[in-house]
């Protein structure tokens, strides 16, 4: 079977857009009134990555996630989190021997080492 012999639905190879159709990237370079980098470290919040990745888990694992609150202290480049919850759930985050609060403070660390912060987890009683 030759190639003419093919019907690929156009009549011509001159149906295609010529790359000067198309504009160039340089066209739009002037049009960005804002610039692409991140602001200056005074706007940031320190250990916000490890305080929300804490805060997930937390309402994840008790019975009422709307008396999840997690409070962060700051100092330095250390950040304390404490969580505060319904008097029921404490010992849901606790668990057993206290493996559940240990894996939520391994996660809080995970979370503040991403942003070279050292990162604490406490429970309010």
């Amino acid at each position: 079977m030759a190639d003419d012999d093919l019907d690929d639905g156009f009549e011509d190879d001159d149906d295609f857009a010529d790359d000067d159709d198309f504009a160039d990237d340089d066209d739009f370079a002037d049009d960005d009134d804002f610039e692409d980098d991140d602001g200056p470290d005074g706007n940031r919040v320190v250990g916000a990555r490890a305080r929300v990745a804490v805060e997930h888990v937390i309402r994840n694992l008790v019975d009422d996630p709307d008396g999840v609150f997690v409070d962060a202290n700051e100092r330095g480049d250390s950040v304390t989190l404490l969580v505060h919850a319904s008097p029921g759930d404490v010992g849901r985050i606790i668990g057993k021997r206290g493996r559940v609060i240990q894996a939520v403070r391994q996660i809080a660390r995970a979370a503040g080492s991403t942003e070279n912060v050292r990162v604490s987890v406490d429970v309010a009683e």
